[in-house]
């Protein structure tokens, strides 16, 4: 499965629990891994199990894509008994553990700046990892995205935000497939075709995985 200039974008999804399918499928050939792994309250799990969980899928999701490519996580931090977990530095020292340097470390803004939030954070992490790939000095995502875009479900990360990874991808890394183990409605999946790229995905929900096969972005949202 690759992007050609002669056809439409592809789009690939399973229906499936994303560990065990990477598992099986081991490394995939002109991959960048685009995603967001679930909360410790979509997996039902302890906070200690989940913590090892979400440190293993990380590993396996940078062993998924080739050495050059990159892995592109979108993650917000949780609080849990009056204390924050902060998986942005999980994302870091799972990747780092895998062989992985960060590229680069952006936010997105959940809230407008200046906002008071209760329980969440108003931003999202935003950080692309590799095991040789190098990032330029100038890169055309700015530190703070203030505008992530239209949500298509609650938990998905923006339409715009999704669009800067996806385009790192492709301008960067060089992807012609978008890889997202845990792709939800199908946001990077959308918007992995608008770009003109091939798009693989792995959702365990049967409804949801219908949903990532049938959304559509518009030219004007990415």
């Amino acid at each position: 499965m690759s992007a050609s200039t002669d056809r439409s974008p592809q789009r690939e999804v399973h229906c499936a629990d994303a560990i065990p399918w990477m598992q099986a499928r081991g490394r995939i050939a002109g991959a960048c891994a685009v995603t967001s792994l679930p909360d410790v309250s979509e997996v039902g799990l302890a906070l200690p199990a989940w913590r090892e969980w979400f440190l293993a899928a990380v590993q396996l999701i940078v062993a998924a894509v080739p050495d050059d490519s990159a892995a592109i996580f979108f993650q917000s931090d949780i609080k849990r008994d009056g204390g924050w977990i902060d998986k942005g530095a999980l994302v870091m020292s799972a990747a780092e553990a895998a062989g992985a340097r960060v590229l680069f470390h952006k936010l997105i803004c959940r809230r407008p700046p200046g906002t008071l939030t209760l329980g969440r954070p108003g931003y999202t992490h935003l950080i692309a990892v590799s095991r040789t790939l190098r990032c330029p000095d100038v890169l055309p995502i700015p530190d703070i995205i203030t505008n992530a875009g239209r949500q298509p479900w609650v938990r998905a990360m923006g339409v715009r935000a999704a669009a800067h990874a996806v385009r790192f991808a492709r301008d960067q890394a060089g992807a012609k497939i978008i890889f997202d183990p845990f792709c939800g409605v199908g946001t990077v999946l959308a918007v992995a075709n608008r770009l003109g790229l091939d798009a693989l995905g792995v959702e365990k929900a049967k409804k949801r995985c219908e949903q990532s096969r049938q959304l559509v972005v518009t030219a004007g949202e990415v």
